[in-house]
């Protein structure tokens, strides 16, 4: 069933909110047009982060890490149709005499993508360490709001977005994360080892 979803009050009055603050706050934009548009490459410097820290702990560590990024494309993949079922047009489209910072195609906004993507590495990561999971969290939050900031995004747009992604990556992870660490158990024994551990073959048993 396809939905033209209408933003609720509340959520254009969050928008116009944030929207205002970035009236009056010249020197955010261009850092949070760089955190907009490109703030999703900090996830995969996590992504490699706890890659190398995962390798030096544990084969489970390191599935976990390797879903991660997996799992990421799991949950944009679950958010498409949900984007296309909800059908919700974008601030920029719906709100005249606003401060409009990003350029977007006119595809509908709810939920969001980078946050979904944000939400799951960063529930990915605090699999692998707590610490490295917070830091992808602030991340997370912050790219969230930056989407709002630009005028591409209403509020609840971003936060069902980061919701979708833990979500999807939470459980899709607790249902293959046995498999994962059997596969790259298996691949121990082979060429892609040094991928998988940086312990020296006699420390295995």
């Amino acid at each position: 069933m396809l939905v033209d979803m209408t933003p609720s009050p509340t959520n254009t009055n969050l928008f116009l909110h944030v929207n205002h603050f970035a009236e009056k706050t010249d020197w955010l934009h261009a850092p949070m047009l760089a955190m907009a548009n490109y703030g999703i490459l900090l996830f995969f410097a996590l992504l490699i982060i706890g890659w190398l820290y995962a390798r030096r702990q544990s084969v489970a560590k390191v599935g976990a890490v390797v879903w991660s990024g997996l799992g990421t494309l799991l949950a944009v993949a679950v958010n498409q149709p949900l984007v296309h079922i909800f059908r919700e047009n974008r601030p920029f489209m719906n709100l005249h005499d606003i401060l409009v910072l990003g350029h977007h195609s006119i595809d509908y906004g709810f939920p969001s993508d980078h946050s979904t993507m944000a939400g799951a590495v960063a529930t990915g990561l605090f699999l692998v360490n707590p610490v490295l999971g917070c830091i992808a969290v602030v991340f997370a939050l912050l790219l969230a709001f930056s989407r709002v900031y630009i005028a591409v995004h209403y509020p609840f747009d971003v936060m069902a977005g980061l919701l979708v992604g833990a979500a999807v990556m939470l459980i899709s992870y607790f249902v293959v994360r046995k498999l994962l660490t059997f596969v790259l158990t298996k691949l121990l024994n082979t060429p892609l080892r040094l991928l998988i551990t940086a312990k020296p073959v006699h420390h295995e048993e």
